[in-house]
């Protein structure tokens, strides 16, 4: 045998190939590849170019039913498909680096999330002024939010409003608005750190560790993202999670020593289990952070804490946690939120006793709705008992996930659904808070470990394309009522100013821009939330019904009536009144001499009148 024979007999025993058992790649197939690594580094800058291109003149007034979806252009849709199909390209290739699937997550956060921020001329959500406005006050008084109309709650748990304030001291900006309308793509684009922690904790997979990733943003379609406490609780939430579980131990395998072989290939390290160690400290002060920001957040992290320690092995390092979590959150409930909490104990022990009427109060009777609104209620509830059914299929077909934490925060939440309504706001809630893992176990269904055929990839990029166009029904389909013109919120910011302290503001409900701006020192009276008779007059005669909800006003006391497209919209989508209410009362109102147009445009209106005049004779009046 020549020496040039002997070196390739031994290069082929070294890598147990041969020459006729490992031929060279076919040219067909080299330049497939090729040309998929390039279009995967090109489709990221095209399809974020092509997005951005797409917002240009936005028709945002011929919203309707379907909100953002009807007036979307052609182009935008083609952006986010060419992004994913860039992703699932990324996704296939080992040699692609993590920039660039950082890249591509960052790309669908920004065409999610900020693409409402920049099309609206003013911030999305009435919660979300709310929200600016408590930030607002507590600046105006130099701390304390001022205990008025029910705000005496951001008192109690104010961790997330202090920091906000600390924030425009720091940056020295006067309100916080600016930084409000950001908060839905920034909230989201920090919660990546947290996500990609957390499943690097349970597996080394790269290719499954990005695909719950893209599944997670491609799901979380229930909107608590905004500025709000709750989104900054869930982004701490997660983070808590996710140094638990990197420091929870590999299960041993049944016939003991070292660890179950599928948990060791997908990445549990049997040396870790010794305690929480020095992250004890910082997981020690996101609880303290998280039981001052948030009502329900603590209790959600109590009830996943629980869930891990269930298992012998995960004691050591759970309960250091789960002892931290339950001695903070009940020390703050049992002095600086005792009060609301004193006020409402009996609501909180009957909602223990009606688990029926807690399943079912998140979802909203869909007889009066707009028909594009019954089609995504529907869309919403499938889409969801979709996640929750591919998670427990993972489950069933993918045994060594029963041997990680994952399943177990992914039902921790469920109970609270039955054991509190939350205002009808729990199976959100509880949907979100399990979304980290429900999404890991879809991505370990779809994206198994080891080669797989041509076929389980098309799949896997259908159901992800799938799930992704279920959030945009969810998450797009309210704008008409969630989009504020730049007219509607100078009708109310002229309402409030021009208010005298001690005027009362009315609206017909709290969709609208900047209502609660002052909020201690105009009262409010949102006339939908009045008893069921004043609410049925409202749709019977409007103006009758305005004075039969304010029949206990101080006489004499003036009261500003704010009439807004918002308002209009949210009637006709929700269908909680007759859609052409607002149009019967503006015309009522116009028609009346009790009232007085302070201020009108093409979206707003204002009036000023007196719902319980000062007798003749007397004297008072405001």
């Amino acid at each position: 045998m020549s020496p040039l024979s002997r070196r390739t007999a031994t290069t082929a025993g070294a890598t147990g190939r041969s020459a006729t058992t490992a031929p060279p790649e076919a040219p067909a197939a080299s330049r497939g590849r090729r040309a998929a690594v390039y279009a995967s580094y090109a489709l990221l800058p095209l399809s974020v170019g092509l997005w951005l291109l797409a917002l240009r003149n936005v028709p945002l007034d011929r919203m309707g039913d379907l909100g953002l979806l009807q007036v979307l252009p052609p182009l935008y849709w083609v952006a986010v498909g060419l992004l994913t199909v860039g992703f699932a390209l990324s996704l296939a290739n080992r040699r692609t680096r993590t920039g660039q699937l950082t890249g591509y997550v960052l790309g669908l956060i920004a065409m999610i999330h900020a693409t409402p921020t920049l099309l609206y001329p003013t911030l999305r959500y009435a919660w979300a002024w709310k929200h600016v406005a408590v930030v607002d006050a507590m600046i105006r008084h130099n701390g304390p939010v001022p205990d008025a109309q029910g705000f005496e709650i951001y008192n109690q748990w104010p961790g997330f409003f202090v920091l906000s304030g600390l924030l425009l001291r720091v940056t020295g900006e006067h309100s916080i608005l600016g930084f409000a309308a950001w908060a839905p793509p920034v909230t989201n684009a920090l919660l990546l750190a947290p996500l990609l922690l957390l499943y690097r904790a349970v597996t080394r997979n790269r290719t499954l560790v990005w695909g719950a990733v893209w599944i997670f943003y491609s799901c979380s379609w229930v909107g608590q993202d905004y500025f709000a406490p709750q989104a900054f609780a869930f982004l701490l939430y997660v983070t808590v999670i996710a140094l638990v579980v990197r420091r929870l131990p590999a299960r041993s395998s049944p016939g003991g020593g070292g660890a179950d072989p599928m948990a060791a290939r997908h990445g549990a390290d049997p040396s870790k289990g010794h305690g929480l160690g020095i992250l004890l400290v910082p997981v020690f002060v996101l609880e303290a952070v998280i039981a001052s920001s948030h009502q329900l957040t603590p209790v959600m992290l109590v009830a996943a804490l629980l869930g891990l320690a269930i298992p012998r092995r995960n004691r050591r390092t759970v309960l250091p946690a789960l002892a931290g979590a339950l001695v903070l959150t009940v020390l703050w409930d049992l002095t600086v939120a005792r009060p609301y909490l004193a006020a409402n104990i009996h609501s909180l022990v009957d909602a223990l006793l009606s688990p029926d009427g807690n399943l079912v109060s998140g979802f909203v009777g869909l007889g009066a709705a707009a028909p594009g609104q019954v089609l995504v209620a529907w869309i919403d509830r499938g889409l969801s008992a979709a996640v929750f059914g591919l998670a427990l299929l993972c489950v069933i077909r993918r045994p060594w996930v029963r041997h990680t934490a994952v399943p177990i925060l992914a039902v921790a939440p469920l109970p609270l659904v039955v054991a509190n309504p939350y205002g009808g706001e729990m199976v959100f809630r509880a949907y979100l808070v399990a979304l980290p893992s429900t999404a890991f176990l879809i991505a370990a269904l779809l994206l198994p470990a080891g080669p797989h055929p041509k076929w389980r990839a098309a799949v896997a990029v259908t159901v992800s394309a799938a799930l992704l166009g279920g959030l945009f029904f969810g998450y797009y389909s309210k704008e008409a009522m969630n989009y504020f013109t730049t007219q509607e919120a100078e009708a109310v910011r002229r309402a409030v100013a021009t208010a005298p302290p001690g005027a009362l503001v009315v609206t017909l409900s709290g969709t609208l821009p900047g209502a609660a701006q002052d909020y201690d020192l105009h009262p409010r009276n949102e006339l939908f939330r009045g008893t069921p008779d004043q609410v049925r007059e409202l749709s019977h005669d409007p103006l009758s019904g305005i004075f039969d909800s304010l029949q206990n006003t101080p006489p004499g006391v003036p009261a500003y009536l704010i009439l807004t497209r918002g308002q209009a919209a949210e009637t006709y989508l929700t269908g909680l009144l007759p859609a052409d209410t607002i149009g019967r009362m503006q015309q009522a109102a116009d028609l009346s001499r009790r009232f007085t147009v302070v201020y009108r445009n093409d979206d707003a209106v204002v009036y000023r009148f007196v719902p319980n005049p000062v007798p003749a004779g007397s004297t008072g009046g405001g």
